[in-house]
């Protein structure tokens, strides 16, 4: 059976329904959001970091984190974290230490250049979120806000 056969709505229909999407427009937003804020943090001297660091530093603990458990964090592999962990190290913002609670595991901890992207990141994420609050207005920025919090919380209970 060919891929088409059977589709009884036409290409431009499935095109649009897939633009409107709830999934890919959050998709979207969230990508947007992603790339000014690694603008911003860039901006601020973090040059090195991209897309995929981002799936790693605010999973990271403020005492620090297992890989196993950074990884289950972000939804991905030991492997695939641990490339990103070294990736973060040389970069300067993360270090790896033996687990005081169990030896036989390894701690990622925030380095001071780490401790300076926190503070950074910070005052990128209010920067944009009165961006936000600017181009929404207030109330409907709050709104959104409580939304997307609703969504998370439905998505954890469906867990």
């Amino acid at each position: 059976m060919a891929a088409n056969e059977g589709v009884s709505v036409s290409r431009e229909v499935l095109e649009e329904l897939r633009a409107q999407n709830v999934g890919r427009l959050l998709l979207h937003a969230q990508r947007a959001y992603s790339n000014t804020a690694i603008e911003k943090l860039r901006a601020r001297g973090h040059d090195g970091l991209g897309m995929a660091h981002t799936a790693v530093l605010p999973h990271v603990d403020l005492d620090g984190t297992r890989i196993t458990t950074l990884a289950e964090r972000a939804g991905m592999t030991k492997q695939g974290m641990g490339q990103l962990v070294s990736d973060l190290e040389r970069l300067g913002y993360l270090a790896r230490s033996v687990d005081p609670a169990d030896r036989r595991a390894t701690l990622v901890t925030f380095t001071p250049s780490g401790w300076q992207f926190l503070r950074d990141a910070y005052d990128v994420k209010r920067e944009l979120e009165a961006d936000y609050a600017a181009m929404l207005g207030p109330a409907r920025f709050a709104e959104l806000r409580t939304m997307l919090e609703a969504l998370i919380e439905h998505g954890r209970e469906r867990d």
